[in-house]
């Protein structure tokens, strides 16, 4: 439970960097950071794999790059529904998406002891 909250908490800090990096996209606070990972956890969990499947032809074909627009898709709903959380549009969604994989990645990379 601990490890949950830990990596929920690193989510959030990586969000903020995400905003610090991207003028595009913005966070209001921690605590909107916080909410922000938490819905971005549950679309990633819950929706995301409905729309690899139903998506799976166009997948194949763009050899997997198309999972890049579903993450951008995704990251850019979350900054519409939430209101601390704003993304100015698809480009700054799909490039937020991109660094806030590589930063979440890299400080998940520091909990895991060898």
């Amino acid at each position: 439970m601990a490890l949950l909250l830990l990596v929920w908490i690193l989510n959030a800090v990586a969000l903020l960097v995400v905003a610090y990096l991207l003028p595009g996209i913005t966070v209001a606070s921690f605590g909107s950071a916080m909410v922000a990972a938490l819905v971005l956890g549950l679309l990633n969990s819950l929706i995301k794999p409905v729309l690899v499947f139903l998506t799976l032809p166009i997948t194949v074909v763009t050899l997997g790059l198309f999972l890049l627009v579903l993450n951008a898709l995704l990251f850019w709903f979350a900054g519409s529904i939430l209101k601390g959380f704003e993304v100015a549009g698809f480009g700054w969604a799909l490039l937020g998406a991109v660094v806030y994989s590589i930063v979440a990645g890299l400080l998940a990379s520091l909990l895991v002891t060898p």
